[in-house]
């Protein structure tokens, strides 16, 4: 697919503490004359089979599901961060928490004989809790859904037990059926790199479109942190779904936005290489320069990263 200097086929989900609410409701890609194409995905793998397809030139994206696809042969490569610490664990109010019974293995023990709900096998969510329930040693089944929302229905007609999933998830989960979060995200993988900006590499012959978009990427984080209210309420009325009381609660459940590339949030996605290979989700031990490439954020974002502060 040819690619059109002034047009970008941007893969998103339906995440709405992600850059690409704010990026669609705003003029700020326009400005630097690129024309966005938004097209909305399920999950992270399915962005990676589009990337596959040449259906897209950006992805909004955890970095598990690229580095799966690094692995596979398809050629993509994260040019930049985006948020991290997203992946929490809920369940109904009857279920004890972490706080309460001190121990990860403790929490994860109430669902034996139970179900864990995950979004799709391969997703950065799945990786996180097979991780977690092999290097406890517990044995409970993990049921992967093709999306979030069936995740939900799930745990609300009690055929899961609990649910693993974005900030997003949990604070509908809340309002469904009173759940509350057992394990929170800096808990369960600290500084995991829930989402990145992953381009396919032929885009790096147009450096100018990568740090235009970037920039407007880095502006929306800045957004986010400086203004979550009037953030949230751009993405509520963009959305038509959500109000923005949602949308604000879910930016406070993990609120470490950025665009950099971090060394934490490189260094926690090169601690997913050996769990994913371990796991059987990749072949080989892949190295830094295959899943990032630097030098665009690090010339946009030339100051420390901002994910620590939140909101």
């Amino acid at each position: 697919m040819p690619l059109n200097s002034s047009s970008l086929n941007i893969g998103h989900l339906s995440t709405v503490y992600h850059t690409s609410f704010i990026l669609m409701g705003t003029d700020w890609l326009d400005r630097a004359d690129i024309h966005a194409n938004w097209k909305l995905f399920a999950s992270g793998p399915d962005i990676v089979k589009a990337f596959a397809d040449k259906e897209i030139d950006i992805g909004y994206i955890g970095l598990p599901p690229a580095i799966i696809g690094i692995d596979r042969g398809v050629p993509i490569i994260c040019v930049a961060g985006g948020h991290v610490e997203g992946t929490v664990l809920i369940a109904r109010r009857e279920y004890r928490t972490l706080d309460e019974l001190k121990s990860i293995k403790a929490v994860l023990a109430q669902f034996k004989g139970e179900i864990i709900g995950s979004p799709p096998r391969g997703s950065i969510h799945d990786v996180i809790i097979n991780n977690v329930l092999e290097e406890e040693g517990l044995n409970i089944k993990v049921k992967n859904f093709a999306w979030t929302d069936f995740v939900l229905e799930a745990l609300v007609d009690g055929d899961i037990g609990a649910a693993v999933g974005t900030p997003s998830l949990a604070v509908a989960a809340v309002r469904a059926c009173g759940a509350k979060i057992i394990i929170p995200p800096h808990s369960l993988w600290q500084n995991n790199p829930s989402y990145g900006i992953v381009i396919r590499k032929e885009l790096i012959q147009h450096p100018e479109i990568i740090m235009d978009f970037l920039a407007a990427h880095e502006k929306a984080s800045n957004f986010i942190r400086a203004r979550p209210a009037d953030a949230a309420g751009m993405v509520s009325k963009l959305t038509g779904i959500v109000d923005a009381d949602f949308v604000l609660d879910a930016y406070g459940v993990s609120p470490k936005y950025c665009a950099a590339l971090s060394p934490e949030f490189i260094g926690s996605t090169m601690a997913f290489v050996p769990v994913l290979r371990r796991l059987g989700y990749i072949s080989r031990d892949l190295s830094e320069r295959e899943i990032f490439e630097r030098r665009f954020i690090d010339e946009t974002h030339k100051e420390s990263s901002h994910y620590s502060p939140g909101l």
